[in-house]
């Protein structure tokens, strides 16, 4: 699986198109009677990327034949405008006939098109979309930040780590940040997400309110008190943290923040999601390649291979909420995952196919 995220730069493009079959694996019964191989597509739509995962059945699982990953600011100026921008909008609607035109050409039989908060909080939102639907052909649901958190869970649980009776799954984005804690079933050893929540902060929100690109070192410790205030009073209502502060449970981000802040601690000359989808990173690994960020000028935060121009303006502000999160949620390590939302579209979209 792979989660293009929108995070560090040099994520477009098409995985390797190779069949199951030549990988030494036959392609499912139902896909050799059909006339139509199964094509499903995953489009999220969100307040700073437009992803797409086209993907074809492989076993229980999918492989994916073509992505699409573009940073386009959907909601930029939103938190202070409420409404999306027509700069905003034909960004997003170049990105989106992109997709359109990858759907077509690669044959896709089953899609969800997605959009989350952006949409969800402006007040032309739906009639962008309308706009989209009559200018591509297709249709976004705007989602509830419930479904949100299940889809993101769905997409990466696999990487919560077996041995850990509890965990923190969190998706920051650019408008919102979903948080689900998820507890291991005792008899059965399943995953069960004992509590969820949405927070209406994201790396753009924070970033634009704080001081966009120049966040100071004062500022940074001021967001970070003021998000951790916000958790803190959600409280712990499936009575997990004594779990936390044990010791025993961990942190899983499936967001662009997380990863890129992975991207910098391997010091990776380009970004590579091999190396970073499933790595696990101490507290001391991640706080380090934070406070080099931190550290950084504009300029040099551009100049990092992982972080790229696109965020070189919003990597401290998603640093300042994972900060945030560690300090009320205390863990030794986090796993990063390049992995999530779209996913778990697509895990949905075959189990509707194969009738479940």
């Amino acid at each position: 699986m792979s989660k293009g995220d929108g995070g560090p730069k040099g994520r477009e493009g098409a995985d390797s198109n190779t069949s199951a079959r030549r990988r030494g694996g036959a392609a499912p019964k139902g896909e050799r009677e059909r006339k139509t191989p199964l094509r499903f597509a995953a489009l999220d739509l969100g307040t700073n990327n437009c992803r797409l995962l086209i993907a074809a059945p492989s076993r229980d699982n999918f492989r994916i034949v073509d992505s699409f990953s573009r940073i386009v600011r959907l909601g930029e100026d939103l938190s202070r405008t409420g409404v999306l921008s027509d700069g905003a909008m034909d960004r997003t609607m170049d990105a989106i006939k992109v997709c359109a035109e990858k759907v077509a050409r690669r044959g896709v039989t089953h899609i969800r098109c997605i959009a989350t908060q952006a949409c969800r909080g402006a007040e032309n939102g739906k009639e962008f979309l309308s706009r989209v639907r009559r200018d591509t052909g297709l249709k976004f649901d705007i989602i509830t930040p419930e479904e949100e958190a299940r889809l993101s869970v769905s997409g990466c649980a696999e990487l919560v780590d077996p041995a850990a009776p509890a965990g923190l799954i969190f998706d920051i984005g650019g408008g919102s940040t979903e948080l689900s804690w998820v507890k291991r079933m005792e008899k059965t050893g399943a995953l069960d997400v004992v509590a969820w929540t949405s927070f209406s902060f994201g790396v753009v929100s924070v970033a634009e309110k704080w001081g966009g690109a120049e966040i100071s070192l004062e500022t940074f410790d001021e967001i970070v008190r003021e998000i951790r205030s916000g958790i803190a009073a959600f409280g712990d209502p499936a009575i997990v943290k004594p779990i936390f502060e044990r010791g025993e449970a961990h942190l899983l981000g499936t967001s662009g923040t997380v990863t890129s802040i992975a991207g910098v601690h391997l010091k990776l000359p380009r970004y590579k999601r091999a190396a970073v989808d499933g790595l696990w990173l101490s507290l001391e690994e991640a706080r380090a390649a934070t406070e080099k960020l931190r550290a950084q000028s504009y300029e040099e935060r551009c100049a990092e291979p992982c972080i790229g121009k696109e965020r070189a303006d919003l990597v401290v502000a998603g640093c300042a909420i994972l900060e945030a999160l560690v300090q009320e949620w205390p863990t030794s390590r986090i796993r990063v995952a390049d992995r999530g939302l779209r996913e778990g579209i697509l895990m949905d979209l075959m189990a509707q196919a194969r009738g479940e």
